[in-house]
C-alpha cells in the first residue's frame, strides 16, 4: 500500500501521471490530522509519500496516531508548512488564504507545474485548511527515508526546503522541475526507491 498524503488543494491530479500496481489510499484534507486510517490494517507494508504540505501533515499524523510506515518519502515540503526560512512565509499563506478565488487558484497551479487544469476547488474549505496549517505549526521531527528537493520550486522555495532539510541531508535528492515534478511514463517504484 501507498499511503499519499497529497498537496494543499491539488487532489490527486499532480499523481496522475504515476504508474504502477500498488494499491494507493490518498489523503488530502489538512483541516483535521485524527482520522486513524483504519483502511490501512488490511496491509502489511505501508510506504508514505508525503507531497508539499504533505510532508508536515503526514509528521503531525503519525505523531498523532504512531503509525510508522515502512518507508517514508517527502516530496516537495517540509516539516515548517509557514516558516519564513524553512518553508512559506506565513503572511504569504495568510495572504493566499483572505484572496483566494478560482482566478488566484488558477495561477497557483500554473506556478506549482500541475500541468493540467486546476482541479475544482472548494473555496471555503481550501481557505480553513490553509488557516489550519497556519494554526499547527511545524511538525515534529520526523525522519524520512528519501527527500525529493525540486530545483524549480515556486510554490516552496528550493533553498527554504535545502534549509529545513540540513538534519537528515544524507536522505535528499535533487531533481530537476517544479514544484510538482511528475512526469507522464512515471512510476511509483521511481519516487519510493
Amino acid at each position: 500500500m501507498i499511503l499519499v498524503f497529497g498537496g494543499w488543494a491539488l487532489g490527486p491530479a499532480p499523481f496522475l501521471r504515476l504508474s504502477g500496481g500498488q494499491d494507493v489510499l490518498f489523503v488530502d484534507d489538512y483541516r483535521q490530522l485524527d482520522d486513524p486510517l483504519t483502511e490501512l490494517r488490511a496491509f502489511d507494508h505501508i510506504t508514505l509519500v508525503a507531497f508539499s504540505f504533505g510532508v508536515a501533515a503526514a509528521a503531525h499524523w503519525m505523531s498523532m496516531t504512531g503509525t510508522r510506515p515502512a518507508r517514508s518519502v517527502a516530496i516537495s515540503g517540509t516539516l515548517f508548512p509557514a516558516d519564513p526560512e524553512r518553508g512559506i512565509a506565513p503572511d504569504i499563506i495568510r495572504a493566499t488564504a483572505e484572496g483566494l478565488s478560482a482566478a488566484s487558484f488558477a495561477k497557483f497551479c500554473l506556478r506549482a507545474g500541475l500541468g493540467s487544469p486546476a482541479p475544482d476547488l472548494d473555496i471555503e474549505s481550501a481557505r480553513t485548511e490553509l488557516l489550519s496549517v497556519l494554526d499547527r505549526g511545524p511538525a515534529p521531527e520526523t525522519a524520512f527515508d528519501r527527500i525529493w528537493i525540486p530545483q524549480k520550486d515556486r510554490i516552496i522555495p528550493t533553498a527554504a526546503q535545502e534549509l529545513a532539510w540540513t538534519r537528515q541531508r544524507e536522505a535528499v535528492c535533487h531533481i530537476p522541475g517544479p514544484h510538482v515534478p511528475f512526469r507522464v511514463g512515471q512510476s511509483w517504484a521511481e519516487w519510493i526507491e
